[in-house]
């Protein structure tokens, strides 16, 4: 049977539509293991799980930004934001929903961003951009709040050139996807980071990245939803101009919360 029907037929969704959406969008686990394709072949004994609620949002990025603006205090409204690695616009969906001005969407693609937030007047579309090259060429208008979903690339490569398009006050919320801050050596034959120990490391490199750029770390939170190939995620507060430093007990904690 095709995972969307059985989705369906075991009462997981309340209907085949919003099941494929669920799958497309990283929401579906077969056995423990997200599976993406709606046509993917389950068999009657196949544990299927559905993880997160359903959300308003164009993906799925947005349930981990309004997490983590709703625990760590942020209120972005009225404010001018960045959005690095944009993609089709999860964390830009949040922030129009929560009442930001302006959102600078920038990613190394092109043509990811969903049509509704290319449409909105809110949003300046800046595609086919490298981060680690920003500039305030690109985005003159300084960002009080910056939000990095990014993939295939460490978020340490592009925080110094980030910190360049923001307020001396700024605040920053990165989501931290092990998989690409630990080395190859640290994953699984499925690309998983299955070590708490490489969820650590992997914090600890961020958060020493931040300070070196002088930014201070002040939050620190598990995911509520896996990464869509089923990775463990954190997200951390920084704040421009800060001295603060999220210590070892705050990481074990999160990391084994």
């Amino acid at each position: 049977m095709r995972l969307d029907q059985a989705l369906f037929m075991r009462g997981l969704t309340k209907s085949r539509t919003r099941a494929r959406q669920l799958i497309e969008q990283g929401f579906v686990e077969a056995d423990g293991v997200v599976v993406k394709k709606p046509a993917f072949d389950v068999e009657e004994g196949t544990k299927l799980i559905v993880r997160g609620e359903d959300h308003p949002f164009v993906g799925r990025g947005g349930i981990k930004l309004e997490a983590a603006l709703d625990r760590f205090g942020i209120d972005p409204r009225g404010r001018i934001c960045a959005d690095i690695g944009a993609s089709t616009g999860g964390f830009t969906d949040c922030l129009l929903r929560r009442g930001v001005e302006k959102v600078y969407a920038v990613d190394a693609g092109h043509g990811q961003l969903d049509a509704s937030l290319r449409a909105d007047g809110r949003v300046v579309n800046l595609e086919g951009i490298n981060a680690r090259f920003l500039s305030p060429e690109q985005i003159p208008e300084p960002c009080s709040l910056a939000v990095l979903d990014l993939s295939f690339i460490s978020q340490t490569l592009v925080i110094p050139a980030v910190k360049t398009v923001l307020t001396p006050d700024a605040e920053y919320i990165g989501l931290i996807k092990p998989q690409f801050e630990c080395g190859r050596e640290a994953l699984s034959k499925n690309g998983i980071v299955k070590d708490p120990k490489q969820h650590k490391a992997a914090v600890r490199r961020i958060v020493a990245a931040l300070d070196e750029a002088g930014m201070g770390t002040f939050g620190l939170m598990k995911s509520p939803v896996l990464g869509g190939d089923g990775n463990t995620e954190f997200l951390v507060l920084a704040r421009v101009g800060e001295a603060r430093t999220v210590g070892g007990d705050e990481i074990e904690e999160v990391v084994h919360a």
